[in-house]
């Protein structure tokens, strides 16, 4: 998983979205990233920069095997510090908007991840 803020300025963080490129080429880590949890699906992103809950985040995401690229406005819902217990990679789950654009997209991971979403092998945020 390849992660590339679009956009930097830490000055504009309270008025604006951070904008962050996803890369996900194989189902694997898209197992490890993706949140099923939330109700409208969510993404785990590894990211060292500073978020506090609520915070809206703009993600460019690729899928595995895809080249088009999916543009979701998300909130932050999941912080895992630096440091975390179980040396959890540190980031943020942002949580998909309740909208049609993302009842597609998460109906797309789920098809792309099939029976992977019964396991029980450890994500990013379990």
């Amino acid at each position: 998983m390849s992660t590339k803020p679009l956009s930097s300025s830490a000055a504009s963080t309270a008025s604006r979205p951070s904008i962050v490129q996803l890369v996900i080429k194989e189902k694997g880590e898209l197992y490890a990233a993706y949140i099923p949890l939330f109700k409208d699906g969510g993404i785990f992103i590894s990211a060292t920069r500073d978020y506090k809950l609520g915070d809206d985040v703009y993600i460019l995401l690729t899928l595995p095997d895809e080249t088009q690229r999916y543009p979701v406005t998300g909130k932050v819902a999941w912080i895992t510090p630096a440091h975390a217990a179980g040396n959890q990679t540190q980031g943020i789950g942002v949580k998909f908007p309740s909208d049609e654009k993302s009842i597609l997209l998460k109906a797309k991971i789920e098809e792309i991840l099939g029976s992977h979403l019964a396991s029980n092998r450890p994500t990013h945020t379990i």
